[in-house]
């Protein structure tokens, strides 16, 4: 069952079987997650809202919800179309329908992973990568590094990561530097030069990054936002391969928990300087059935289950 403080997830297909694994966590317990995870017949969508600095309200929850069923209700009437037109179409949709104004509107990150005439496809849009596993054990990530690169060297980060150090913790001091921070960001927002999001500006759909394997040659996928990918890429807890395989073995619930051990270990931050004690954190496991079986079964895309909490 889904509470407050869970991640929502929307699976429309009533006939499931136990392909798919999904596992979300709130970062809060005060605050709803504003990750989300939904599922069409033949492709995985993984969005990690974004509220706007002046809301009172998460609006990220609703815009990544609203989004995504935008998304997979495109995705299920052109299961072949290109991803970046699928996506193009549902933020203009959003847009639309609900008045949504660049630069004053909530946002998403976006990762689509959908099977369909022998390949599988992959579309990311922000912070919320893919990784791709193949039938060699090698690891492909397929990522958007380009908000990452954008505040690399800003006098924000380095001050965030000093007070961090020092031991100042998450206080006013450390959320004054993330709206400066985030001050800049909107100035460089689906903007050339800047970094590209799911937002009010449908075009910025047309600079996602994408990829595209041989179905029969892909193992498992795994679509995260960055709430998880910390695991490798912040904390060192595991290495891609490493998560791969722990997905395989425990399923994505264990690493959030994993996750989260870690981040309660480092209430302050002082062992990982970071933006927030702890993100909310969505991930979805796929595993590919063998090359014998594709014609049976991965032809048919993912069904789904919500992992255990």
């Amino acid at each position: 069952m889904t509470t407050p403080e869970q991640l929502t997830v929307d699976v429309p297909s009533p006939a499931l079987t136990e392909e798919v694994v999904l596992a979300g966590r709130a970062g809060s317990a005060a605050r709803p997650s504003e990750d989300r995870i939904l599922t069409t017949s033949t492709a995985v969508i993984v969005l990690d809202g974004v509220s706007t600095v002046g809301d009172e309200q998460p609006r990220g929850a609703w815009y990544a919800q609203t989004l995504g069923e935008l998304i997979a209700r495109r995705l299920t009437e052109e299961p072949g179309a290109d991803l970046r037109l699928v996506l193009e179409a549902a933020i203009d949709a959003a847009t639309t329908e609900h008045g949504l104004q660049p630069g004053a509107s909530p946002a998403a990150t976006v990762a689509i992973a959908r099977a369909a005439a022998g390949t599988l496809d992959v579309l990311v849009l922000g912070d919320s990568p893919v990784i791709v596993a193949d039938r060699s054990g090698a690891i492909q990530q397929v990522r958007d590094d380009r908000l990452a690169n954008l505040v690399t060297g800003r006098p924000e980060i380095a001050e965030v990561q000093q007070s961090l150090l020092a031991g100042h913790g998450f206080g006013e001091y450390h959320h004054r530097l993330l709206r400066d921070l985030r001050t800049f960001q909107l100035k460089k927002t689906n903007r050339p030069g800047g970094y590209w999001v799911a937002e009010a500006v449908p075009q910025a759909a047309r600079h996602a990054v994408t990829a595209r394997f041989p179905l029969r040659e892909v193992a498992a996928v795994l679509a995260m936002t960055d709430g998880v990918s910390c695991a490798v890429e912040d904390y060192g807890l595991y290495s891609w391969s490493e998560l791969i395989a722990e997905c395989a073995s425990a399923g994505p619930a264990a690493v959030l928990g994993a996750i989260v051990r870690a981040e309660t270990q480092d209430p302050d931050g002082r062992v990982w300087p970071r933006y927030k004690q702890s993100d909310d954190k969505a991930a979805v496991f796929w595993p590919l059935p063998a090359p014998t079986a594709l014609g049976l079964a991965a032809a048919e895309g993912p069904s789904a289950k919500e992992a255990n909490r």
